[in-house]
């Protein structure tokens, strides 16, 4: 995989993408679990409090918050997140 300044240059997106790619094809469902409980966290840093509230009490919400967790500011906030994954399991 890339080194860590290759991973620093990609966008919020991409490293979404490549995370939740390596994640998926290495079966690694804690970290996705990881993933979805720190959604609400980081959209209420993002400045979506209504929606963090809400998250934490329903599922589907949380699901869909994991297909939109590399758009937006939302992406921008888990980023440290997708880097200490990628730079992991490099």
């Amino acid at each position: 995989m890339a080194d860590d300044q290759d991973l620093e240059q990609l966008s919020s997106k991409e490293l979404h993408d490549r995370a939740v790619r390596a994640a998926v094809r290495h079966g690694d469902v804690k970290f996705l679990w990881e993933l979805l409980k720190s959604i609400p966290a980081a959209r209420a840093e993002a400045g979506d409090l209504g929606e963090s509230e809400a998250d934490i009490k329903y599922v589907l919400p949380m699901l869909d918050d994991y297909v939109h967790a590399g758009d937006g500011k939302l992406a921008d906030v888990l980023r440290p997140t997708y880097l200490a994954y990628l730079r992991k399991h490099s």
